[in-house]
C-alpha cells in the first residue's frame, strides 16, 4: 500500500502536524485555535459538533466571555480556506451547519488516519490467513503515514486527549509489527530498531520483552538478561512497581533455556535474491542444578518438638499465597542455627528443587553483603559468572526469577537485620525461607517471628545425657539437674559442660556442681575448645550502641529477678520514655527478656556476662551510684505505699526519702506494687547490707568510709520498715526476718542506731507474727534505747507493739500502761492515727480485765478518730476490735455488722492475716448465737487462709474455734481432733492458749 493515494483533491493529515492540501498545494489553516476546531471536526468523522462541545474542547475551563463569537469567526475562516471559490450566498458543502452545530463532510476527502486504520485492518486479515510477510508490509506502510507527533499544532483539552490516544495506537501497531518480524525470524534485523524504540519508550514492557527475545535468538543471552535488569530498575525508580507477568515469565524462560523460545525453523529476513534460508541460530541452553547447600545435619539434636512441629506447619504452606518466612530469634547459644538446620533437613522432601544456605555473619565486624550472597546463590543455581548482573536490585530480580515456579528452601543464618535479609528472600509461592538472628526482625515483612527460649529442664537434661553419656547422667540425675540449671538451660552452655565431662572420665557429675556454683567463675567454666558462652555473648554485645551497652551493663547490677521501667529509669538516670526505648531495643536484640508488660529481666548467664563487663569497664565506679539511685527510688515508692496502706499513720514521714518514686491511686494498688516488687526490694536491701559487710571484711577503718556506710544503711533499713504492709498479708515472713537480721548486724557493726531501731522493730513484728513472743519482746525492748532525734514516731510504734505482746502474754495491766505511753508519744507528735490505734488495741486488754465499759469506750473512740481522719485501713482495724468487744458483751448483731464491714476491706486489700482474724472472730460470735453452721463455715475459711499464708498461730486459733463450732453441731470426733491439733500447735509455739485447750480437753474428754 502506498503512503499517499493521490495528490488530487482535498487531503488532511492528523498523524503528524495538522495539515491540509488541495491538489497537492498546502492550505493555510490559520491559528492553533482554528486548527484545533478543524481537528475536532475531522476526528468526529462527519458527525455534528455543538458549539458548547467545541468551546469545551478548544478552551476548556479557560473559555473567554465571547468564546461563541470567536468560534463562529474561526468556522467562517475555515470555510473560506476549504472552499475558496464559494459565493457567500451559497451554502457550504464541506463545513456545514447542522442545527446549532457544525459538521465536516468527508465523502470526497482523504484523511491519513483513515488510511492508517485501513492498512492495520488489512494486516490483521493477512495475519489471520497466514500471510505474515503481507501483514508486516501493510503495517510498515501504515506507520509511514505517521510523520511526527500526532495533532501537532492543535491545542486544547480535546486535542491533548486525542493526541495521547493516537500515540498509544501507533505504539500498539509498532509492537504488533515487531511481533511479526520476530515470528518471521527477523530478530537480527529488528534489534537496532528495538534498541531505539526502547530508548524512546523505556517503560513499555512489551517492547522490552521483544528486545530480550531478539537478543536471545541472536545468541546474546547476557544482553537479554541485562535488558530485564534495566527495565526492572526503570519501573521501580519511575513507577515503584515490579515488571509484569509477561516480562518476568520471559526472563525465567531465558534463564532456564526454554527451547520453545527458538523456533525450530525460523524464517529470517534475507535479500530477495537469496533462495535458501540459513540455519537457525543455535542457543546454548543451560541446565539449572539442584543445590543442596545445607550444613551437615545435627546428629545429636535434642528436644524442641513443639517448636519444630509449629515451624513445619508454617513452612509447609509454601504452596499457598505468599512466601512463608520463619524468623527465629533468641540469645546467643540458645540453639537457633541447630534448630534451623535440623528443621531444614527434615523438610527436604517438601522442597525437591533444592536448598540454599548462607551465613550472613550478622555479628562479625563485616556482615555478608546481600550482593555477595546473591552472587553465590546465582552461581549455586548454575549461572556462569559472566551472566550475573552487577548491582543489588538486578541480582535480586534475577534470583527471584530463577526461584519462580520452583520449590526451594532458603536458610539465612546469623542475620544482622531485616535490610540484609530482604533482598535474599524468594518472591513467589512454592518457596520458603528460614532466618535466624539474635535481634527480633519485627520489620521483616510477612515474617512469622519465633522467639526461641532456653530449653525445658527435661530437654536440657536429655541433651546433657546425649553428649556426656546416658549412663553417667542416669547414675547422678539430681546432680545433673543442678548442672543444667546452673547453665540456665542454655543449650550451648549445657553442651559445653557435657563435652568437658565426656572428655574427663575421672570426673563425676557432682564434681561439676561446685565449679558452677561460684557465679564469678561460672562463665570461665563454660568453655571447651573453641566454644565459649562468654565469646558468644560478646558478639551480641559488640553490636550495641553506647547507650544500649551502658544500660546492658548497669541493669545487670541490681539483684532482683526482674526490673520495672521506673526502677530501670532510676538505675540509668534517664526519663521513663528514654529508658523504655532502650529496654525494648535490648529485648529486640535478645539481650533482655520481657516476661510481662513493663517488666524486664536477664537470662542468668547473660546477667553474669553483663556484670563482668561492667566490672571490667568504666562502670566499675558507676555501679555504686546506680544502685543507690535504685534504692532511693524503691524507698520513695514504698513510702507512698506505706502512707496509703496505713492511712492516718505518720510513720512514713520519718523515712529518709531523697528522690521521687512511684505514686499510687489507692491503697490496693500500693499493696499490690509491694507484693510484685517484694523480691526486688529485698534484693536491694541485701545488696546494701552486703556492701557494708564487704567493707567490714576488708577491715576498712577510715572514719569517712564508716560514716558513708552508716548513711547508706539507713535507706535500706527505712525500706524494710516501709515494706511493713506486706506483713499484713502473711507472706515473706522468712525473707523479712533474714534481711532484718542482716541489716541489723551491719548497723551494729558500724554504730547506726537509727537503722538498728528500724531493723529491731521490723524483726520484732515478724517474730510476733510467728507467736515467738519472748523473742519479739526482746527486740522491741532493745529498740527503746536506740531512738535518736527524729525517731519519736518509731518509738511510739515500738511501745504500741510492746503493749500488744504484753496483752498476748496476758499481762494486761502492763499492756494498758504501754498503750498509754505510746498514746502520749503519738499525741505529742500530732499523730491522731497512732492514738486511735492504741485505743483500739487496748480494748482487748480492758475486756480481759473485766472492764467492759472501758473496752467499749476505747474501741468506739478509736473508730471515731479513724473515721474523722478518713483512714480506711485504720477504720477497718478499729471495727475489728469493736466487733470483738461487742461480741464478748453479747451485742452479737452489732458485732457481726462491724466484722462483716472490715472483712470486706481486708479481703479487697489482700490483708490475709487480718482476714483470718476476722473470720475467727465471726465464728466465735456465731457460736455464742448458737449458729453453729455459720460458725463452722467462717472457722473453716479462717483455717484455709492461715494454712495458705503459713501462719501457725492463726491456724491454731482457727482450729480452736472450729473445734468448738463442730462440737455445737454434734460432730464430737472432728471437734476433738481440731482441738488436739490446736493444742499441739500452741504448745509448739509456747503460747499460753495451749494450757487453756489442755484444760478443756482434760475436763471434758468427750469434747463438748
Amino acid at each position: 500500500m502506498a503512503a499517499h493515494s493521490s495528490e488530487e483533491g482535498l487531503r488532511f493529515a492528523l498523524l503528524g502536524p495538522v495539515q491540509a492540501w488541495r491538489d497537492g498545494v498546502e492550505l493555510d489553516l490559520g491559528t492553533p485555535l482554528q486548527r484545533s476546531i478543524l481537528t475536532m471536526l475531522l476526528l468526529r468523522e462527519g458527525r455534528a459538533v455543538t458549539p458548547t462541545e467545541m468551546i469545551d474542547a478548544v478552551w476548556g475551563e479557560d473559555a473567554p466571555p465571547r468564546a461563541l463569537g470567536a468560534l463562529r469567526t474561526y468556522v467562517s475562516r475555515l470555510r473560506a480556506v476549504l472552499e475558496p471559490g464559494r459565493s457567500p450566498r451559497t451554502r457550504p458543502e464541506l463545513l456545514t451547519s447542522v442545527g446549532r452545530g457544525y459538521a465536516l463532510r468527508l465523502n470526497d476527502v482523504t484523511l491519513d488516519l483513515t488510511q492508517f486504520e485501513r492498512g492495520v485492518h488489512e494486516a490483521e486479515t493477512a495475519r489471520r490467513t497466514g500471510d505474515g510477510r503481507g501483514a508486516a508490509e501493510s503495517l510498515r506502510a501504515s506507520l509511514e503515514l505517521c510523520t511526527g507527533e500526532p495533532l501537532a499544532g492543535a491545542v486544547g483539552p480535546y486535542a491533548e486527549h486525542q493526541r495521547g490516544r493516537l500515540v498509544e495506537r501507533r505504539m500498539s501497531v509498532v509492537e504488533t509489527l515487531m511481533d511479526l518480524d520476530l515470528e518471521l525470524g527477523r530478530h537480527a534485523d529488528v534489534v537496532s530498531e528495538l534498541v531505539a524504540l526502547t530508548a524512546d519508550h523505556p517503560l513499555r514492557e512489551r517492547l522490552r520483552a521483544q528486545l530480550m527475545l531478539a537478543y536471545y535468538r541472536c545468541g546474546r543471552q547476557a544482553d537479554a538478561l541485562a535488558v530485564f535488569a534495566e527495565t526492572r530498575t526503570a519501573l521501580i525508580d519511575e513507577l515503584g512497581i515490579e515488571p509484569g507477568p509477561e516480562l518476568t515469565t520471559l526472563h525465567r524462560r531465558i534463564l532456564s533455556g526454554d527451547p520453545a523460545l527458538v523456533p525450530a525453523r525460523a524464517a529470517v529476513s534475507v535479500p530477495e535474491e537469496r533462495t535458501a534460508p540459513p540455519e537457525p541460530t543455535e542457543v546454548e541452553v543451560p541446565e539449572l542444578p539442584r543445590p543442596a547447600q545445607l550444613p551437615a545435619a545435627v546428629s545429636d539434636f535434642t528436644g524442641r518438638r513443639h517448636v519444630v512441629a509449629r515451624l513445619r506447619t508454617l513452612l509447609s504452606q509454601a504452596g499457598s499465597d505468599g512466601v512463608p518466612v520463619a524468623a527465629i530469634s533468641g540469645i546467643g547459644g540458645v540453639g537457633k542455627t541447630a534448630l534451623a538446620v535440623h528443621l531444614a533437613h527434615t523438610m527436604q522432601d517438601l522442597f525437591p528443587d533444592g536448598q540454599l544456605y548462607a551465613d550472613l555473619r550478622g555479628y562479625g565486624d563485616e556482615p555478608a553483603a546481600a550482593e555477595s550472597v546473591l552472587a553465590a546463590f546465582l552461581r549455586g543455581l548454575g549461572l556462569p559468572p559472566d551472566v550475573i548482573p552487577d548491582g543489588l536490585a538486578e541480582r535480586a530480580a534475577l534470583y527471584r526469577s530463577l526461584l519462580a515456579e520452583r520449590r526451594m528452601l532458603v536458610l539465612l543464618d546469623n542475620a544482622r537485620d531485616a535490610a540484609q535479609v530482604g533482598p535474599l528472600l524468594p518472591g513467589t509461592t512454592g518457596c520458603a525461607a528460614i532466618v535466624t538472628s539474635r535481634p527480633k526482625l519485627a520489620d521483616l515483612p510477612a515474617a512469622r517471628l519465633v522467639d526461641l527460649d532456653v530449653m525445658e529442664s527435661d530437654e536440657a537434661l536429655s541433651l546433657f545425657a546425649t553428649v556426656a553419656g546416658a549412663d553417667r547422667v542416669a547414675a547422678e540425675r539430681t546432680a545433673a539437674m543442678e548442672v543444667v540449671a546452673a547453665c540456665g538451660f542454655l543449650p550451648l552452655a549445657v553442651r559445653i559442660v557435657a563435652a568437658r565431662l565426656a572428655a574427663r572420665p575421672s570426673w563425676t557429675v557432682a564434681s561439676l556442681v561446685p565449679r558452677l556454683a561460684d557465679e564469678r567463675r561460672r562463665l570461665d567454666e563454660l568453655r571447651v575448645g573453641n566454644l565459649a558462652v562468654e565469646a558468644t555473648f560478646a558478639l551480641g554485645y559488640g553490636q550495641l550502641a553506647p547507650p544500649q551497652a551502658r544500660a546492658f551493663r548497669l541493669l545487670s547490677l541490681p539483684g532482683g529477678p526482674d526490673i520495672s521501667v521506673g526502677a530501670a529509669s532510676a538505675v540509668l538516670a534517664l526519663n521513663p520514655t528514654e529508658t523504655e526505648d532502650i529496654l525494648e531495643s535490648l529485648v529486640d536484640a535478645s539481650l533482655l527478656e520481657a516476661p510481662a508488660p513493663g517488666r524486664y529481666r536477664f537470662h542468668d548467664l547473660l546477667r553474669l556476662f553483663a556484670r563482668r563487663t561492667a566490672e571490667r569497664g568504666a562502670d566499675a565506679e558507676a555501679g555504686g551510684p546506680a544502685l543507690r539511685r535504685l534504692l532511693d527510688f524503691y524507698l520513695a515508692s514504698a513510702q507512698s505505699a506505706h502512707r496509703l496502706a496505713y492511712d492516718g499513720s505518720t510513720l512514713a514521714e520519718q523515712l529518709s526519702v531523697t528522690g521521687p518514686g512511684h505514686t499510687f491511686a489507692s491503697a490496693d494498688e500500693a499493696v499490690a506494687w509491694l507484693s510484685i516488687e517484694a523480691e526486688s526490694l529485698f534484693a536491694a536491701i541485701a545488696q546494701t547490707t552486703a556492701q557494708a559487710a564487704a567493707q567490714t571484711t576488708a577491715q576498712t577503718t577510715a572514719q569517712t568510709t564508716a560514716q558513708t556506710t552508716v548513711q547508706a544503711l539507713l535507706p535500706a533499713a527505712d525500706l524494710l520498715l516501709a515494706m511493713e504492709p506486706l506483713l499484713e498479708s502473711g507472706s515473706h515472713a522468712r525473707e523479712f526476718e533474714r534481711r532484718a537480721r542482716e541489716t541489723l548486724a551491719a548497723a551494729q557493726r558500724f554504730g547506726a542506731p537509727s537503722s538498728e531501731l528500724r531493723c529491731r522493730y521490723v524483726l520484732g513484728r515478724v517474730l510476733f507474727g510467728a507467736n515467738r513472743l519472748v523473742e519479739a519482746r526482746k527486740e522491741f525492748e532493745a529498740s527503746l534505747g536506740l531512738a535518736v532525734e527524729g525517731d519519736r514516731i518509731v518509738s511510739g510504734e515500738v511501745l504500741n507493739a510492746l503493749a500488744v505482746v504484753a496483752g498476748r502474754q496476758r499481762r494486761h495491766q502492763e499492756a494498758l500502761a504501754l498503750f498509754d505511753a505510746a498514746r502520749e508519744v503519738f499525741r505529742e507528735m500530732g499523730a491522731p492515727g497512732g492514738e486511735a490505734l492504741t485505743l483500739s488495741y487496748s480494748a482487748r486488754d480492758h475486756l480481759f480485765l473485766g472492764q467492759a465499759e472501758e473496752a467499749i469506750a476505747a474501741a468506739e473512740q478509736g473508730l471515731t478518730i479513724f473515721t474523722e481522719i478518713g483512714s480506711s485501713p485504720g477504720t477497718a482495724r478499729a471495727r475489728y476490735h469493736l466487733g470483738m468487744v461487742l461480741s464478748r458483751v453479747g451485742r452479737l448483731n452489732e458485732a457481726v455488722h462491724h466484722h462483716a464491714e472490715c472483712l470486706a476491706f481486708f479481703r479487697t486489700s489482700g490483708q490475709r492475716v487480718w482476714e483470718q482474724r476476722v473470720c475467727s472472730r465471726l465464728a466465735e460470735t456465731f457460736i455464742t448465737a448458737n449458729r453453729f453452721g455459720d460458725a463452722t463455715r467462717h472457722a473453716e475459711q479462717a483455717l484455709a487462709v492461715s494454712v495458705e499464708i503459713g501462719h501457725p498461730y492463726g491456724e491454731a486459733l482457727s482450729l480452736w474455734v472450729l473445734g468448738r463450732a463442730l462440737a455445737g453441731q454434734g460432730d464430737i470426733r472432728r471437734s476433738r481432733d481440731c482441738l488436739q491439733r490446736a493444742h499441739d500447735i500452741f504448745d509448739r509455739l509456747g503460747a499460753p492458749e495451749a494450757a487453756d485447750i489442755r484444760a478443756l480437753l482434760d475436763r471434758d474428754p468427750v469434747g463438748n
